[in-house]
Formats: structure tokens, sequence, C-alpha cells
């Protein structure tokens, strides 16, 4: 994703939320100051993640994936186990540990599980890690904690040095763009609640986005994820770059 393309859907994003660019910068450049290479060399190496012609699971957190009586959540633990690669999201992250299923990413802003976060640092697992406005304070207490040569320090404002952006907003939806951006020839979605009825109605505004920003990526892709099936014809992308 060119920061070009991303630029116009991220002030959107901003004028919805009424969040402010210059927090988002300013925790940008927290995370590149505790993310500074000590050489080039030891900048996050993105071939590590190489998933080029892949099938690449992107997990979500809603509750098809973490409550255990859920019906469909054996469906979703195969499906991920079925992928060439799982990116996670957040908890999802230690649903699917629970169950043996591998991660090769762990996509998060920090503010649930950053415990995990670290233990994966520690193991030679990838995690991107995601400053943005209102986590400055978790990024300045945590990032210090990890292993930084599996840290990939990412950002949704303007990338800067060896922070990345590869589009999305929220840590699912992020996932996916990382996958496209890293290759993947199929993007699958499991532990997906766009209708989940126990989160807030912040909550519930940046789900709306993420549908939204999945919408885009399918787009662009030229795929349709099965995530979007009975949706997509009420999803308006009309105002996001071609």
């Amino acid at each position: 994703m060119n920061y070009e393309t991303w630029r116009p859907v991220y002030e959107q994003i901003l004028d919805d939320f009424g969040f402010g660019r210059e927090a988002d910068e300013e925790a940008r450049d927290e995370l590149a100051d505790l993310t500074r290479p000590i050489a080039a060399a030891s900048e996050f190496d993105l071939t590590r993640l190489d998933v080029s012609g892949e099938v690449v699971a992107i997990a979500g957190a809603g509750p098809s994936l973490t409550d255990p009586d859920h019906p469909d959540r054996p469906v979703q633990l195969d499906r991920a186990r079925d992928a060439d690669a799982v990116f996670a999201a957040s908890t999802a992250v230690d649903e699917l540990r629970q169950a043996s299923v591998g991660v090769d990413c762990m996509v998060t802003d920090l503010d649930k599980n950053p415990a995990t976060a670290r233990e994966l640092t520690e193991e030679d697992t990838p995690v991107a890690s995601h400053a943005h406005g209102d986590n400055i304070n978790m990024v300045c207490k945590w990032i210090p904690r990890f292993d930084r040569a599996n840290v990939l320090p990412t950002t949704q404002a303007r990338p800067v040095g060896h922070v990345r952006n590869f589009g999305g907003f929220t840590d699912g939806d992020r996932a996916a763009f990382l996958a496209d951006h890293l290759g993947a020839r199929t993007l699958v979605f499991v532990g997906w609640d766009f209708e989940d009825p126990d989160v807030d109605p912040m909550k519930a505004r940046k789900l709306e986005w993420a549908e939204r920003l999945l919408r885009w990526l399918e787009v662009r892709r030229g795929e349709e994820f099965g995530v979007l099936d009975g949706r997509r014809g009420a999803i308006d992308v009309s105002e996001f770059p071609d």
C-alpha cells in the first residue's frame, strides 16, 4: 500500500472519529525511537514473512473463535490449521495457541494482551506492533520489553524510516493489508463477527470501518472474501481511491 493511496482513507478515519494526526505522529516517532535499528542489517526483514502465492488465514478475535461454546469454533480453527500461514490479531493469538494452531505473525496495538506479544518476540515470532495516538503509553511501556529483532513497527500515519504503513485501521484489517502486501494469493478469515452484540459503540464503529476497508481491499485484489458474503452490496467504498 502506497501511503499516498492510503492517505485520503486515513483522513476520512481521522474526521469520522475526531482523532488527531499529530497524536498519531507522536506515537509513531516514539515507536521509531524505541525500535531504531542498531545498523541497517538489524532492520526488520520483511522477507521473513513472505507469503507469496500462499493461502493466509486472517484471524480476528470474535466470539466464533474465542467462545469455546460457539458452534462455529471448530470450523474456524480448522480453517486456520489448513492455511499456509496465519496472521492473527490481538487475543486471537491466545485462542489459536491454546488450540495448538501456529501463528506466523501477530498484529497488535498492544491494548489487550501485550504479554503475549512479548512472549512471541522471545520465541522469534514476528509481531507487527502498531502505534497510534491513543496507545503511546503502552508503546513506551511494552516495546522496550520485546525482543526488538522480532518487532515490525507500524503506523497509520505517514511512514518514516523503518516504521511502515501497510494500510488498515483495526488489528484485524491491518493483518489483511499486511498479508496482501506480502504477496498472499488468497485470504481466508476466521473469528470475524461484524454483528458481535457484546462490543461497545466505539468498537462497533471500528468494525464498520474494518468491513469497509476489507471491501476496498477485495476490490483492489480482485478477490471476494467469504467474510463479506451477503454484506458487500451495502458497503460503500465509492469515495476510496481506485
